[in-house]
């Protein structure tokens, strides 16, 4: 069965017709080989109630399995994507929004000054993402390969640990695949 996913763009100019959101096509793109239907989309002003709003809508009516923002997590005093999402949230999934900054430093300096978070809303997991397309592509990028593990253990049909294959590749003697 295939993970429901949600796309929350966030965007004053977006929200109001004056940008085009690129972003959210470009997550669409990359979340083809997770077996992800994109069941809401939406684009809204940067407003900490509204998107608060949509991410409680999109958890706890929707029970979407994922949701992924786009947008609001610079230091702009609109920028508030991060105090919405945690507002929200019940737990922090850290290791996700550092692997994300990680990636983002190998492509620029200023990856720093995210403010992306990521945690759960009950069964469902909530990750925020820039607002650039360029940089949804490189955000999103070192998570997806964990993804489909997290949320199948959300949904409890996962075991305690899968092996990712370079995580057996290195354990093995030599480098070789482990039998």
């Amino acid at each position: 069965m295939g993970f429901r996913v949600g796309i929350l763009t966030v965007s004053d100019k977006g929200a109001r017709d004056q940008r085009v959101d690129t972003s959210g096509g470009a997550i669409r793109e990359l979340l083809a080989g997770l077996e992800a239907q994109v069941e809401c989309y939406e684009v809204v002003p940067d407003e900490l109630d509204v998107i608060a709003g949509r991410l409680r809508a999109w958890a706890d009516e929707k029970r979407l399995d994922l949701i992924l923002t786009s947008g609001g997590t610079g230091l702009s005093p609109r920028d508030v994507t991060p105090e919405a999402t945690l507002a929200v949230v019940d737990r922090l999934v850290p290791g996700l929004a550092e692997a994300m900054r990680q990636e983002g430093l190998k492509q620029t300096p200023m990856a720093m000054l995210s403010r992306a978070v990521a945690g759960l809303r009950g069964r469902t997991l909530i990750v925020n993402l820039p607002g650039s397309e360029r940089a949804v592509r490189h955000n999103l990028a070192p998570v997806l390969p964990v993804l489909a593990h997290a949320l199948e253990t959300l949904r409890g049909e996962a075991g305690d640990h899968v092996a990712m294959p370079e995580e057996v590749e290195k354990a093995a003697p030599g480098g070789a695949p482990a039998s």
